[in-house]
Order: structure tokens, then C-alpha cells, then sequence
């Protein structure tokens, strides 16, 4: 929980930095809010937060910088980072990427696979597909996707404030809400050696301090996952 909230914080002060701390005008800072009290974490620390950003009270400032290399396998991997010290972190990175015998890239190199976009992950078990896919389009999701266990809302990054309110107000609970780099295609990992190195460098870039997020576009099946997990 404590590295949750590190992370949270940190997202929560760089929106207020870039937006200003009022979130009804900040939609990033609105996003970053909600996402820590669905953490539970206290009204004090986020407000801690705003006034660091806002510079009322002194902070550390954060860089936002997004690595981007190829893992084990030719895997492509984006690594989103807030620093406030950009050696340490790229000298870190670097080292999980070559540990894993993959290597950091050059900017842009990766991204071009991925497409921004927002985020919702509804539980399967809480709401019919039908209703979902109702609530979610009319409040102006492009598409929704359905996996074994979840529902995937997918929007434009500009709208996904608009639709995540939406079905709040219409009473669907999320798993999870973000923006995050959806990769336009997959590539399937069927090797055990490649998928466990793979895995080792997801952990170990997740596990970072100044690491927000990990996007990749591997796909693993659950009977190899499920062995590697043994």
C-alpha cells in the first residue's frame, strides 16, 4: 500500500504542477483524486499533494519521462516514469532491460505500437453486458471488450473524464480506471524461458519507485502462466 500511495502522490502533485490545484479544472488532478480515495488513502496526504504541486508547501519536482525498449523476445515495452533524479532512474531501467537480456531503446522506437486511450475494467460478475455496453456508449466510449473475467471500456483519452463520470453516476463500480497505452497488437509468448524473463523484467520495473507504469505487448496463455507461477 505504502508504494501505491508513493506513486499516487506523485501522479497527484504533477497534475497540480501542470493544471493547477482546483481539480473541477483539472481533469488530470480529478482523475489522479479519485483513483487515491478508491486506494482509501487520506484526504490530508492528497491535500499534501496539491499544495506540493501548487508550491504552497516546499516538494520535490518530478520529471515525467516515458523509456521505451525491447524485453526479452523482441517484447516492445513502455516504462513511465516520474523522477526527480533522471540519471538514477535511466541508469535503473537500463539495468532491468539488460539483465533480462533485452535492451533500452531510443525514444520512439517502441511507441509507435501503442495507442493511447482511456481505460475501465468493470467486473463480469456486477453488470450485464447488454447495460454496460448501453451506459458505456452513450456516454461516449468507442468500444468495449470483453475478457474472461472483466469488461474492458475503451475511450479516447479526451473523453475518458466524461465516461468514467458518467457511469459513476449510473452506478457501475470499476476495477480499475486509467489512461494507459493499449498496444495495437500482440504477440504471443509461447517459449517458458523467454515468458520468465519477461516476467522478471515486468516485476522488477513495477517494483521501481520512480516507475508509474509498464506497458508491453505480450500475451502469454493462462497454462504458462499458471507454470511459471509454480
Amino acid at each position: 500500500r505504502g508504494k501505491v500511495f508513493t506513486r499516487l502522490i506523485k501522479e497527484i502533485t504533477v497534475a497540480a504542477r501542470h493544471g493547477g490545484g482546483d481539480p473541477e479544472g483539472n481533469p488530470r488532478l480529478r482523475s489522479a483524486i479519485s483513483t487515491a480515495k478508491s486506494e482509501n488513502m487520506p484526504k490530508d496526504n492528497i491535500t499534501r499533494a496539491i499544495q506540493k504541486g501548487t508550491g504552497e508547501i516546499a516538494g520535490e519536482v518530478y520529471d515525467e519521462i516515458m523509456y521505451e525498449g525491447y524485453g526479452p523476445g523482441g517484447i516492445a515495452v513502455l516504462v513511465e516514469c516520474l523522477t526527480d533524479n533522471r540519471n538514477r532512474t535511466v541508469a535503473d531501467v537500463r539495468h532491468y532491460f539488460a539483465k533480462s537480456n533485452g535492451n533500452l531503446g531510443e525514444s520512439g522506437c517502441v511507441a509507435y505500437m501503442f495507442d493511447k486511450k482511456g481505460l475501465i475494467l468493470v467486473d463480469k460478475s456486477t453488470i450485464a453486458e447488454e447495460a454496460l455496453m448501453d451506459a458505456a456508449l452513450e456516454a461516449g466510449a468507442d468500444d468495449i471488450v470483453e475478457e474472461e473475467n472483466e469488461f474492458q471500456i475503451l475511450t479516447a483519452p479526451e473523453d475518458f473524464d466524461g465516461v468514467r463520470n458518467a457511469l459513476e453516476e449510473s452506478g457501475v463500480s470499476f476495477l480499475d480506471a486509467s489512461i494507459s497505452m493499449i498496444p495495437q497488437n500482440t504477440v504471443e509468448v509461447v517459449d517458458e524461458k523467454i515468458a520468465r524473463a519477461l516476467m522478471r523484467l515486468m516485476d522488477s520495473l513495477e517494483e521501481h519507485d520512480d516507475v508509474q507504469n509498464v506497458y508491453a505487448n505480450f500475451d502469454i496463455d493462462d497454462a504458462l502462466m499458471e507454470q511459471l507461477s509454480e
